[in-house]
C-alpha cells in the first residue's frame, strides 16, 4: 500500500471535530472546509494569528493512553468501557462501586494537565458549572475529584445517542426538530437563571435518551456571567466556528444571547441537515458567518411551516440585540411557534417506552409499528398526522385488514357495526384499496395513553377482522 493513501487524522477548524481523511483530500467530510493533517487541536479552541487567519492550536496526539483503565478501578468506581474521547478528555461507561449505579466518568487527559494549567481549571469550571444545575434538559454532574493523578467528573450516564447521531440517520419533521429545540432552550434557560452560558452547544454536545428527551452536556467552556470565570488568552476564540454568533468574531464577551445563536444553528441543523453557513476557509466561515443572510429554510425543506422559518430568522439574528437575549426567551418563542401541536416520536416513546410487544421505526412521515398479538400473530399499525394546519392537525391511526376485494364488502359492513373500537374503511396502500381499522385524534388534544390503547385494539380489531375475511394472516 502506498502511503499517500494510508488514511490519516484531520482536523478541521470550523467543526472542531478530528476525522479520518487521505492525503490527496484534506477536507472535512462534515462541512467541506480545508482541514489540518495530523493536526489533533484541543477540540474546544481555534487560535487566530496576527492576520486573523485559523490555526489548530498546539497538537495534543500524545495524550496518555487511558485505554489502561478500562476494568480496572478508579478511586469509587469500576472503568468498564469507553464511551468516547473528546478534546479535553476521555468518558468512560462505570460503575459507582458503594451506589451500585452506573454512570459516565470522565478523565482529564493527563497529557494536557501537564502542558497547559488552563486545561484543568477548564475542567473544574465544567464541573463546578454543570453541578450547580438540576434539570431534565441537562446532563447531571455528580461529583468531581481526583484519584491518583487523574481528574475526574462523574456524570449522569445517558443511555441513548447524540443529537449529531441522530441527523446523521435521518431528517427530522419539523414538529420533532422543533420539540427537541424547545427542550434545549429550556436547558439553556435553566442554565442562563443560574448565571452560566455554556458557548459550545452543538449537536454533539446533545445527548438524547431512550425517550427522545434531549440533555445538554460537555460544559467544558462554560462560563459564569457574574465572578471569576476561565481565563481566556488574547486572540483565543472559544467554541465550535460554525455555531459561534457573529459578535464573537469581532472579539465580543460572550452572552446568553450567543447560547441562543447556537441554539438557532442547531435547530436550522436539524431541519436541513447542514449548518447554514459554510467557507472554503476560516476567514470565508467568518465572514458568511458575520454578513451573509441565512438561506431560507422553508427552500430547503418545503414541509416546514412558516412560523417555524420566522422562529428561526429570528434565532438567527446578526444583532444580538435582535435575538432572544436568554434561553429562557428563545423557549417561549419555541412554545409560542408549536402551539399545540404536539411531537408524534415523544408521545409513541411515551406510549410504547416499556412495552416490549411493540416496535416502531419511522419512514418519512409514516410511523409503523410492529405489534405481536397475545395469540403470537403479528400486525402491523401505522401511525400519521392529516395534511390540515398545523391547529388543526389529525392524528390517524390506521391498521390494514386486506385487500378491498369486492366479495368481502358485505361482511366488512356488517363488522363495522359491531367492532368496538374505531371503524373499518377504505385507505389506498400501494396503488390498491385495502379494508383498515381506523381512528382518528386532534394532534393538540391526544394523549400517549389513548395512543397506546387505540394501537393495540386497532391491531387486535384488524387482525380479527382479516381471518374473519379471509381466513389467513396477511399483516
Amino acid at each position: 500500500m502506498h502511503a499517500e493513501h494510508d488514511p490519516l487524522t484531520i482536523y478541521c477548524p470550523a467543526c472542531n471535530e478530528a476525522f479520518l481523511g487521505h492525503l490527496q483530500n484534506l477536507h472535512c467530510p462534515r462541512c467541506g472546509m480545508e482541514a489540518s493533517p495530523g493536526a489533533m487541536s484541543s477540540l474546544q479552541t481555534v487560535q487566530l494569528s496576527q492576520d486573523g487567519a485559523a490555526a489548530p492550536a498546539e497538537a495534543s496526539d500524545k495524550f496518555d493512553d487511558l485505554h489502561r483503565l478500562i476494568g480496572k478501578e478508579v478511586d469509587r468506581y469500576r472503568i468498564h468501557s469507553l464511551l468516547g474521547r473528546g478534546g479535553m478528555g476521555w468518558v468512560f461507561l462505570a460503575q459507582h462501586l458503594q451506589l451500585n449505579r452506573p454512570c459516565a466518568l470522565k478523565i482529564l487527559a493527563p497529557g494536557l494537565v501537564r502542558k497547559d494549567h488552563d486545561y484543568l481549571e477548564r475542567f473544574y469550571s465544567e464541573g463546578q458549572a454543570a453541578a450547580s444545575l438540576n434539570h431534565e434538559n441537562v446532563v447531571t454532574v455528580h461529583a468531581i475529584g481526583q484519584f491518583q493523578g487523574l481528574h475526574f467528573l462523574e456524570m449522569e450516564f445517558v443511555p441513548g445517542q447524540s443529537l449529531q447521531k441522530l441527523i446523521n440517520q435521518q431528517s427530522l419533521l419539523p414538529i420533532r426538530a422543533a420539540t427537541i429545540a424547545l427542550g434545549i432552550a429550556e436547558g439553556l434557560g435553566n442554565a442562563h437563571r443560574n448565571g452560566i452560558i455554556h458557548r459550545d452547544l452543538k449537536p454533539d454536545n446533545v445527548l438524547l435518551t431512550h425517550r427522545g428527551i434531549p440533555k445538554i452536556g460537555d460544559f467544558g467552556l462554560a462560563k459564569r456571567l457574574h465572578g471569576r470565570g476561565v481565563s481566556e488568552r488574547q486572540g483565543t476564540l472559544a467554541g465550535t466556528p460554525h455555531f459561534m454568533a457573529p459578535e464573537l468574531f469581532l472579539g465580543q464577551e460572550a452572552t446568553p444571547a450567543a447560547d441562543v445563536y447556537a441554539l438557532g444553528v442547531t435547530f436550522f441543523f436539524m431541519l436541513a441537515g447542514k449548518v447554514p453557513f459554510t467557507g472554503k476557509n476560516f476567514n470565508a466561515l467568518s465572514e458568511a458567518i458575520q454578513q451573509s443572510p441565512p438561506p431560507d429554510i422553508r427552500s430547503l425543506r418545503p414541509d416546514v411551516p412558516l412560523e417555524f422559518g420566522e422562529c428561526l430568522s429570528l434565532l438567527l439574528e446578526k444583532s444580538p440585540q435582535n435575538r432572544p437575549q436568554t434561553g429562557i426567551e428563545a423557549s417561549q418563542l419555541l412554545q409560542a411557534i408549536l402551539g399545540e401541536a404536539r411531537d408524534i416520536e415523544s408521545l409513541l416513546h411515551e406510549a410504547f417506552g416499556n412495552f416490549p410487544y411493540v416496535k416502531w421505526q419511522r419512514q418519512g412521515k409514516v410511523f409503523e409499528l410492529d405489534v405481536t398479538l397475545s395469540n403470537g400473530r403479528r400486525q402491523t399499525v401505522f401511525v400519521e398526522t392529516s395534511a390540515h394546519d398545523l391547529g388543526e392537525r389529525l392524528l390517524q391511526i390506521f391498521s390494514l385488514c386486506c385487500p378491498a376485494e369486492g366479495h368481502y364488502y358485505i361482511e366488512a359492513l356488517r363488522l363495522n357495526s359491531v367492532i368496538p373500537h374505531g371503524a373499518i374503511a377504505l385507505r389506498e396502500v400501494d396503488n390498491r384499496e385495502h379494508f383498515v381499522t381506523v381512528n382518528n385524534y386532534p394532534l393538540a388534544t391526544v394523549d400517549a395513553e389513548e395512543i397506546r390503547r387505540s394501537v393495540l385494539e386497532l391491531a387486535h380489531c384488524a387482525d380479527a377482522i382479516e381471518l374473519k375475511l379471509t381466513g389467513e394472516d396477511r399483516n
